[in-house]
């Protein structure tokens, strides 16, 4: 059997976790997504929020943020440097979000705010793993 079959077994568990709740996070944006752009009775009031009554700005705002974790997430499992990057600009941008919708979708806010937390700290735990060269 070769090495690098295995390589992927040397990753540290915390990165692991962050790249599985990009994955998970982008996908639940995805439908998301989709439910503001079919103008969903399943959406919260969010007329106060940024956005307003633009349902289909909400819904491209969940898709950029989908983006985002799956380009992370991808590039997490990949080993590149460029993937903790972007995992910092989701958890940041998640963060701010969760603390503007609070009020309206507390539940919602509460659990993308604990995720985002979690993807930071397993990124800044396992900041001194590199992918090994063979």
């Amino acid at each position: 059997m070769s090495t690098q079959a295995y390589s992927g077994l040397n990753r540290p568990g915390w990165l692991t976790f962050a790249a599985v709740v990009l994955f998970s996070v982008g996908f639940l944006r995805v439908i998301s997504a989709i439910y503001y752009f079919a103008d969903s009775t399943r959406v919260n009031n969010l007329t106060v929020g940024a956005f307003g009554t633009h349902l289909f700005l909400w819904g491209l705002w969940d898709l950029l943020i989908a983006l985002l974790a799956f380009w992370g997430g991808f590039s997490l499992l990949s080993g590149n440097m460029f993937g903790r990057v972007l995992g910092y600009i989701w958890a940041t941008i998640v963060i701010v979000q969760s603390f503007l919708i609070l009020g309206y979708a507390p539940w919602f806010g509460f659990a993308a705010l604990l995720l985002a937390i979690f993807v930071i700290y397993a990124l800044s735990a396992t900041s001194e793993w590199r992918e090994a060269s063979v």
